[in-house]
């Protein structure tokens, strides 16, 4: 009788815990999904932003996803070509990491007895105004006869479908073998006139002209009062690297058109990651087409784009279901064609590849105003870090969102032929992602 009735009293137990746990999983149910469907309706109105007359004459590609959980948040126009402007520096950082050790390859060379026979690798640091390395002189500054070879340059000095009239502009440097200065003069007035390197002093012209330097040689053009500090790309050649080499050494260099036979070694510089995060905070043309080129270096003894774009597409980014077309380092070029998806893409792989703390020390912060360059003094604006990429219609985005709940989403966010200013299109753009923020 007692068995009995503790197995009655047993079976009105079970069944109120399984009551009460199918009330519970009910109440859940309903939880979520309203949670669900408002989500869902919030999305949409993302949607019929992205659908409605502020985009309606210009052509625009999204991709947001949440890597942890493999989810597309929100999609258009991702597998369709843009062109990406200096997005590009996204994939020249990828192959800058998988390819360039942590210290920059400086200098290849071998040494015949007394003599000491050197090439460039591309490295963009030597005498650079910001970096100020010395690693390369202080080397050659030990060897008493120097002989410099430039013969495994196989590039072009400008890329292709660059604008020929930007010659004259600071964000336009040649690429070069063995760069110094940053390829550029820099021109400033404070009691006198300053010009670096000084090997120009002789080569500037005061007066009303039309261009800051002659398209054909480095004759350069100031105005009569000069208030800014000028940089202006100067034409580079064998025998100007001659010269501000052994300007800078107090020595004489030999020119040579070949090298001779033997196992090159390699002289390693500055930290790779300083290069890394001046490229993508200042939007550095320049240090992103000599990084391809010192990428090359370490597969090769040419110097040449074309080696290690090869190279990464190839064995790196084979699977990208839209192989773009990658011409140049940069982003200059309106040759260069890439989709959101191949960007979300290589953006995944640095994610897994790299250390987050790394990767955003080494990627800007951006918001509605662009590219910040310190964290705000409220964590609201601080959960975009990004790189953008613009010139004349065309303003793109691509990088990482945080979510307020802590999240980590991948996005690109491209816009091509619009004709209204850039600041419109970065505040649409942040409204939106500001939105996805806020939601997840």
């Amino acid at each position: 009788m007692l068995k009995s009735t503790r197995s009655i009293l047993q079976d009105v137990l079970n069944q109120f815990i399984r009551r009460k746990t199918l009330l519970i999983c009910f109440i859940c149910a309903v939880v979520f999904s309203c949670s669900s469907v408002n989500l869902n309706r919030e999305l949409k109105g993302v949607n019929s932003i992205l659908e409605g007359d502020f985009y309606n004459n210009q052509f625009t590609g999204i991709l947001i996803v949440n890597t942890d959980k493999t989810d597309t948040i929100l999609a258009l126009n991702s597998d369709k070509y843009f062109i990406p402007a200096s997005n590009v520096k996204i994939f020249t950082l990828y192959s800058g990491l998988k390819l360039i050790p942590d210290s920059i390859p400086a200098l290849k060379y071998i040494k015949q007895n007394d003599t000491l026979y050197f090439e460039g690798t591309g490295d963009p640091s030597l005498i650079h105004p910001f970096f100020n390395d010395t690693s390369a002189l202080k080397f050659l500054e030990n060897h008493p006869n120097l002989v410099f070879s430039n013969s495994n340059f196989r590039d072009t000095k400008l890329g292709p479908g660059w604008a020929w009239e930007d010659f004259e502009f600071y964000f336009s440097p040649e690429r070069s073998g063995l760069p110094a200065y940053g390829n550029v003069v820099k021109i400033l007035e404070s009691d006198s006139l300053m010009v670096s390197p000084g090997v120009f002093n002789n080569s500037i012209r005061r007066g009303k002209q039309n261009h800051k330097r002659s398209i054909t040689e480095n004759k350069f053009n100031i105005p009569e009062n000069l208030i800014d500090t000028l940089e202006i790309p100067f034409i580079t050649s064998n025998e100007l690297t001659q010269s501000l080499l052994q300007n800078e050494l107090q020595k004489p260099i030999k020119l040579s058109e070949g090298f001779p036979k033997g196992q090159k070694k390699v002289l390693y510089g500055m930290s790779t990651d300083s290069i890394y995060k001046r490229m993508l905070f200042e939007s550095d043309n320049f240090l992103a087409e000599q990084l391809m080129l010192v990428a090359s270096s370490t597969l090769s003894d040419s110097l040449s784009f074309k080696i290690s774009r090869n190279y990464i597409l190839k064995n790196q980014l084979l699977f990208l279901n839209q192989q773009p077309r990658w011409v140049d380092g940069s982003g200059l070029s309106r040759y260069n064609l890439f989709t959101p998806e191949s960007f979300v893409h290589v953006l995944s792989k640095l994610k897994k590849e790299v250390a987050q703390d790394r990767l955003f020390h080494i990627f800007p912060m951006w918001d509605a105003s662009g590219t910040i360059t310190k964290p705000s003094t409220t964590n609201e604006t601080n959960f975009i870090y990004a790189k953008s990429g613009g010139m004349g219609n065309v303003y793109n985005l691509s990088g990482y969102l945080i979510t307020k709940s802590g999240k980590v989403f991948i996005f690109s966010f491209m816009n091509n032929h619009f004709r209204m200013p850039s600041s419109e299109i970065r505040q649409k753009m942040y409204s939106i992602l500001k939105k996805i923020h806020d939601l997840y």
